[in-house]
């Protein structure tokens, strides 16, 4: 049993794979925080709006555990694209990104129960895509991945080879910095190692 227990906020199968593989083994407790009403002057900022809103819903007063809330958003020519709503959008916004580039952000809130500390923080990654076809635009978005992921694509899955590059920190692309993790739980005097499955 690890030390602390660790609860993420979020019911995302890819940030739950992550944390797995990195040697985790959090309990999912979905927030239920709605997404549509935040008002912020830029992508980082509303990243982190929802991180702190998704991880202070889940976290318990009276608890023990650390939680971790995060989410992320694609800024790709000064918009922000969160998950799309229909398979027609995605593949407009997938046309609109071949060949170019965007920022991921996710935003990311540690609250430790115990003390009621804290602390929000942002991660960038700069994604380039390749030049993608439509024939395999329209594969891509029928097996429905598009509809699950921060503009529509994702570095672990199907659309990963439509990826040529990044700058910065992968696993912000999947939905959690695994570095900015250990790094906020360093900042609540919390040993990274506290939390690893044994």
């Amino acid at each position: 049993m690890p030390d602390r227990t660790l609860i993420l906020a979020s019911g995302s199968p890819a940030r739950l794979r992550l944390l797995r593989e990195a040697g985790f083994d959090p309990k999912v407790v979905v927030s239920g925080v709605s997404e549509d009403d935040v008002v912020a002057d830029d992508t980082p900022g509303v990243t982190r709006v929802l991180a702190e809103r998704k991880a202070s819903a889940v976290a318990d007063p009276d608890g023990d555990a650390i939680v971790i809330g995060c989410d992320s958003i694609l800024e790709f020519d000064g918009r922000q694209f969160g998950k799309p709503t229909t398979g027609a959008e995605a593949l407009g916004w997938l046309r609109a990104m071949s060949g170019r580039q965007g920022a991921l952000y996710t935003g990311h809130c540690v609250i430790d129960e115990r003390t009621g500390a804290r602390v929000a923080d942002v991660a960038r990654t700069t994604v380039r895509f390749g030049t993608i076809t439509d024939d395999e635009l329209e594969a891509y978005v029928t097996t429905g991945e598009a509809a699950e992921v921060a503009g529509a694509f994702t570095l672990d899955g199907r659309s990963a080879p439509f990826i040529d590059g990044i700058d910065g920190d992968p696993s912000n692309v999947i939905g959690l910095s695994l570095p900015l993790f250990r790094s906020m739980l360093t900042r609540l005097d919390v040993p990274m190692t506290a939390l690893w499955a044994t």
